[in-house]
């Protein structure tokens, strides 16, 4: 037995919670966990944003050790240290084959896989097929990432959600180049990735928009230029810094439609609008022709960041050694297990950014 974060039903509170993870397959690993990070698609399994099954154990951004490898398991051994994949691409479906495994046919729209008991052998959900917020998991060996050396264990499980998220968009799906102007719409961990990204790109404007005061300190340490407080003439404030023409790309890490309003119309005339943020499928987003055609801005959406973890989690490890991605200004708060449902809290009252789950047996 292990124990890890459960919730028993949709909008009920998450408790801690012995359980018996599945046998070990030929081709899976058991990873003790040594950190996951509270992110808000956890969030919204919860609140009724997604559909996952229940009894759910939460979880899906973490990082850890391999205690035990299948037999089949050739490139990966007992102490390995590893970034866990929430997306593991199947490798064999038509978007695979066309280079997308951010797209993959097998991992679309999969809120939850079955996996593990409860203590009285009650069947058990797992959060996007991996329930991280637990002492140890069983994955199959393509779920989980090898970690280069220099790399903190504890950071390194944001490389798994938050950091490709955000830093792809920037990088993967908007291409921004050095020199141009960056718009980031919500602060909160996958929003401060993107700024981090922007910084990272060598974008020289780079405006970070939340509507809490408190985010500031935490947007300007990730390496933002300007901060302006969110408003519904947003776009005028945005034109005002960049020569009067608006950001060269914007990104919304929120996923509402009054937000993805404020972003496209503060984007540059023959820019690029991003979203980042997953919304919920009743707030629709209206644009009349005559804007879509004058404006010949682009609109686009990234999924999890357009990346390839293993291609990525490699490429991004390299700069947090060098010291051109610092990921501490991401984690605001550290925590045990029975601390998620604060983490929610604050979550849902837009304060800080990453809740860190530290465990001790890694």
């Amino acid at each position: 037995m292990v124990q890890a974060v459960v919730v028993p039903a949709p909008h009920a509170r998450p408790e801690v919670r012995d359980i018996a993870q599945p046998a070990l397959g030929p081709d899976d690993v058991r990873v003790r966990i040594a950190a996951g990070g509270v992110c808000h698609s956890d969030l919204s399994m919860v609140n009724g944003t997604l559909a996952p099954s229940f009894p759910l154990v939460l979880g899906h951004e973490a990082s850890g050790v391999v205690a035990e490898a299948g037999t089949r398991v050739t490139a990966l051994s007992e102490g390995d240290r590893v970034v866990l994949n929430w997306a593991a691409a199947c490798g064999d479906c038509w978007f695979c084959g066309q280079g997308e495994p951010w797209l993959c046919s097998a991992v679309e729209g999969v809120a939850s896989l079955p996996g593990g008991t409860l203590d009285d052998g009650t069947a058990l959900h797992n959060c996007m097929g991996v329930g991280a917020f637990a002492e140890e998991v069983v994955l199959p060996a393509r779920a989980v990432v090898p970690l280069p050396d220099g790399v903190p264990l504890d950071f390194a499980a944001l490389l798994g959600c938050a950091v490709l998220t955000g830093v792809g968009a920037v990088r993967n799906t908007a291409r921004v180049q050095p020199g141009q102007s960056v718009l980031v719409i919500g602060l909160g961990g996958i929003g401060l990735s993107a700024v981090l990204g922007a910084r990272l790109a060598g974008a020289t404007e780079i405006i970070a928009v939340d509507v809490s005061p408190e985010k500031e300190d935490l947007a300007r340490a990730a390496g933002a230029t300007d901060f302006v407080l969110s408003h519904p003439k947003l776009g005028k404030d945005v034109r005002a810094r960049t020569g009067g023409r608006g950001a060269d790309h914007a990104f919304e890490c929120v996923g509402a439609a009054a937000t993805i309003r404020l972003a496209w119309s503060a984007t540059r005339r023959g820019g690029t609008c991003t979203v980042v943020g997953v919304g919920k499928k009743d707030d629709p987003v209206t644009f009349s022709p005559l804007e879509l055609f004058h404006f010949n801005r682009t609109l686009t959406s990234s999924i999890y960041g357009s990346a390839d973890p293993d291609r990525d989690i490699p490429e991004l490890s390299k700069h947090v050694v060098d010291g051109g991605l610092d990921l501490a200004p991401l984690v605001t708060h550290r925590i045990g297990l029975a601390d998620v449902p604060e983490a929610f809290e604050r979550m849902a009252a837009g304060q800080g950014a990453r809740s860190l789950i530290e465990l001790a047996g890694a």
